[in-house]
């Protein structure tokens, strides 16, 4: 088994948050858009290559998303928030499968589980 171990931040609101603390990953409350960018900047620059960040976090600062999308060392992955999923996620991933193959193929999906 290899020694290495995945670092994983997660930022939001403090609720949504804890479980993730829990569980050894390093959690940064955050809820302005100044705080979102702060706490992407720290994970970054911490080499952490995985961040998640609640929905409601990441719509406050879509600037500070744009910022680490086409970075090769981190991955920022939209999460629900405490109060459920409003869409936001869901279609950050959709538009990235669209940019990388040109094509929606999530839109059968949708349609099996209706």
């Amino acid at each position: 088994m290899s020694d290495k171990v995945l670092r994983i931040g997660v930022v939001g609101e403090e609720d949504a948050i804890l479980a993730f603390k829990a569980i050894g990953a390093v959690a940064i409350p955050a809820v302005t858009a100044d705080e979102v960018a702060a706490a992407l900047f720290k994970l970054n620059q911490d080499k952490v290559p995985v961040i998640f960040i609640t929905e409601q976090a990441a719509r406050v600062a879509p600037e500070a998303l744009t910022r680490y999308e086409t970075s090769p060392d981190v991955a920022v992955i939209p999460i629900p928030g405490i109060m459920g999923t409003d869409g936001y996620g869901e279609a950050r991933v959709r538009e990235n499968v669209i940019k990388a193959i040109g094509a929606d193929i999530l839109i059968n999906q949708e349609k099996k589980e209706e």
